[in-house]
């Protein structure tokens, strides 16, 4: 938190209410363009969110505090909150300790990338149908888990199947190992301090291997608003090219996958620079919300027979 507040305590003898404060807050937001993205989508989402850590009401006991007048604690707790958002660029979920994906919590804070990803609409149903029967998977691995938040959706829908999550930040699986914890999932998840998947040579293959991998090229990482660059950097830069690490993870899945396995990754605005650099390799691109589409779905049988990767490496996956 700041040593000295930017903002008064009670920035207007007109704030009284906590829908008084939700107001200001709303408005200055929008006046001070902060970048949102991070598990939020819009202004009002990071507000309300703010006014929960505030007042310690859930999400949904909040409109009871809308027409009450706050206590000067909570007023203040509010304020210093806001402080920290608007001048600080520090990131909402930071602030309280946590985020949300796929209608589960997880705790957070900056040793972890924020948990965001399109794999939140994939997971439930589409991913699922390139596979045999959920019941009948056994080993899955999520490759730079980060906070752990994909290994415990996954561990979740796939409830036969034992999760391998790995990360190379020894901080983001600290933080990893008390989400795994929090779900109760310690006999099925198991963290894994490597590069990619170097740690998994050697051992039983997977049905299913998924990754949210850094993939901004450094060019874009220095174009990105100060909230981001408040997230570690190594899990969001990849390269000059930002395709470095989904390099290591072609060629390592390629030994790794059952036969009829599937790999997944998600990667931005990479698409047209994946298929320029594997213009041999099937790439099936799941429909998103938004229609992004920038989740690519690889079949392992494809992995096998495409070899080469752009003339310009000349490696081999």
């Amino acid at each position: 938190m700041s040593a000295r507040l930017r903002l008064p305590s009670s920035p207007s003898a007109r704030l009284i209410t906590g829908g008084d404060y939700l107001r200001f807050a709303n408005r200055l937001l929008a006046t001070s363009h902060v970048a949102h993205g991070q598990g939020f989508s819009n202004a009002q989402e990071e507000t309300l969110t703010l006014l929960g850590a505030a007042t310690g009401l859930p999400w949904e006991k909040l409109p009871t505090c809308f027409q009450r007048p706050l206590s000067e604690k909570e007023k203040n707790r509010f304020v210093e909150l806001l402080d920290c958002r608007v001048f600080d660029r520090t990131p909402t979920a930071y602030l309280v300790g946590e985020a949300w994906l796929g209608g589960l919590s997880f705790s957070v804070d900056p040793r972890v990338i924020i948990p965001r990803s399109y794999f939140v609409e994939l997971i439930p149903e589409v991913i699922p149908h390139w596979l045999p029967p959920s019941d009948s998977i056994k080993r899955i691995a999520d490759v730079c888990t980060g906070s752990g938040c994909l290994a415990v959706l996954l561990a979740k829908k796939f409830p036969r199947a034992k999760v391998d999550a790995t990360d190379l930040s020894h901080d983001a699986l600290a933080v990893a190992q008390i989400n795994v914890t929090k779900h109760r999932l310690q006999k099925r998840i198991k963290l894994h301090h490597t590069d990619t998947m170097t740690a998994l040579k050697g051992g039983p293959r997977y049905d299913l291997i998924i990754s949210n991998p850094p993939y901004e090229p450094e060019g874009i990482y220095r174009r990105l608003p100060a909230e981001f660059k408040k997230e570690p950097k190594q899990s969001l830069v990849s390269g000059k090219d930002g395709l470095d690490v989904i390099r290591k993870l072609l060629t390592q899945a390629t030994s790794l996958l059952q036969p009829q396995g599937i790999l997944v990754i998600e990667v931005g605005g990479l698409r047209k620079k994946m298929e320029k650099a594997w213009p041999k390799l099937p790439m099936l691109w799941l429909s998103t919300a938004d229609g992004m589409d920038c989740v690519a779905l690889i079949q392992a049988s494809d992995l096998q027979k495409a070899r080469t990767v752009s003339p310009r490496t000349r490696r081999r996956i």
